[in-house]
């Protein structure tokens, strides 16, 4: 059974005539049509509140079927996967899905396939060995001067390659653990080495504000921790999260950054907007973080229209990644070569702000490696022979 969240009615109405509501909620046709076919009793005060966004989240294949016409190759089973990583998508982001297309891109990240019951030997639970690198239960130490810091195991959707997926959305929820969070806070506190906590999970925003806080304030007070990060993909899959009351609490703890992650430009919609305003003017840096898929967003025109609305939306572009291969997961995952022709795509023909890094988080823990086309082609008694982006050859005087 997926975890709820109860709304309290009164303090709604507090809550709504305290901040406006997120205005551009009925700014596409998409979401009016949807709304009147599927929620015609829903008020805007309630689609617009988180709460009721996650108590009215789809979680299974018989509530799927009311918005989405099933394909042969989308799993139609209650018992969604054999790695257990279950289905839930807010009604918001359900907005956004082609209802007969199996291949359109948000689609396909969020909705089960046979696809997932077909396993390699190459791929693993946990590929990027973060449990062997775990002190002490929900915080990874792999770089000198940093950590990462899971706090829960929820999500307000469960894209199909999560990396997590062993640990994300599981009924015990054992991440979301006070005793846990003291004793990683406490490992932070004894390491002084560690400057820089990633918090993220799950989705460290499914949190309730005084709780994100508390974790959050706690770490504030460590004298060495310099910079605090939140990993997100709330503000693409429940942008209503973004309310004027967490922003106001977030911005008491600078420096504090958001990496978000974002797969389309499809995910870029007026609400997603809206909520990346917020964080922007509320002085937190915003970084990309995109994954990627193979017929998702594995095209020159995809990714730059990606890149473009990222900086459009103040999101700098920050890493592209290669799909970590978790069980499961081959149908989505393109040869390194391609991310390669992505960047060689992007480098040079567009400003360099929106040309994200592509690195591979090594699998056995080995951490981000980043990745470039060959640029260099060698050196001659002139210096050093380059290749531009448009495959010009020119020289630099390199004598070194």
């Amino acid at each position: 059974m997926e975890p709820t969240v109860s709304i309290d009615k009164e303090a709604l109405e507090s809550e709504e005539a305290a901040e406006p509501p997120l205005l551009t909620c009925f700014g596409s046709s998409r979401s009016r049509a949807f709304l009147q076919q599927f929620y015609p009793d829903v008020t805007l005060a309630e689609w617009n509140d988180w709460r009721w966004q996650l108590n009215n989240s789809i979680t299974d294949v018989q509530a799927l079927s009311r918005f989405i016409t099933l394909s042969p190759t989308e799993c139609r089973s209650p018992d969604i996967h054999p790695r257990n990583l279950p289905l839930r998508i807010t009604p918001y982001y359900a907005s956004l899905l082609d209802t007969s297309d199996p291949d359109h891109s948000l689609r396909r990240s969020v909705i089960p396939t046979s696809a997932e019951y077909v396993f390699s030997p190459d791929e693993s639970r946990d590929p990027l060995c973060e449990d062997d690198h775990s002190p002490v239960p929900g915080l990874v130490h792999r770089y000198p001067d940093r950590v990462l810091f899971l706090v829960t195991g929820d999500c307000s959707t469960f894209c199909r390659y999560c990396t997590r997926s062993r640990m994300v959305g599981k009924r015990d929820n054992a991440s979301n653990n006070p005793s846990r969070w003291s004793a990683a806070i406490d490992y932070i506190q004894a390491h002084t080495e560690v400057r820089d906590v990633l918090i993220s999970g799950g989705d460290p925003l499914t949190l309730a504000d005084d709780v994100l806080e508390s974790i959050i304030q706690r770490l504030r007070r460590i004298r060495h921790v310099e910079m605090i990060r939140i990993g997100t993909k709330i503000p693409v899959t429940l942008p209503q999260r973004i309310t004027a009351s967490l922003v106001l609490m977030l911005k008491k703890y600078h420096p504090l950054w958001m990496s978000i992650h974002v797969t389309h430009p499809e995910e870029l919609t007026p609400e997603c907007e809206t909520a990346c305003a917020r964080l922007a003017d509320a002085g937190i840096p915003l970084g990309s973080q995109t994954v990627m898929l193979k017929g998702v967003n594995d095209n020159i025109a995809s990714l730059k229209a990606l890149m473009h609305g990222l900086i459009r939306f103040r999101i700098k572009p920050y890493y592209l990644f290669q799909c970590d291969p978790i069980p499961g997961s081959s149908h989505f995952r393109t040869p390194v070569s391609k991310g390669l022709e992505m960047i060689q795509g992007l480098r040079g023909h567009t400003s360099g702000y929106a040309v994200p890094t592509f690195a591979i988080d090594a699998p056995g823990g080995g951490g981000k490696i980043p990745l470039l086309p060959e640029y260099v082609i060698g050196r001659d008694e002139n210096g050093l022979i380059l290749r531009n982006y448009e495959g010009k050859i020119f020289c630099y005087p390199d004598k070194g």
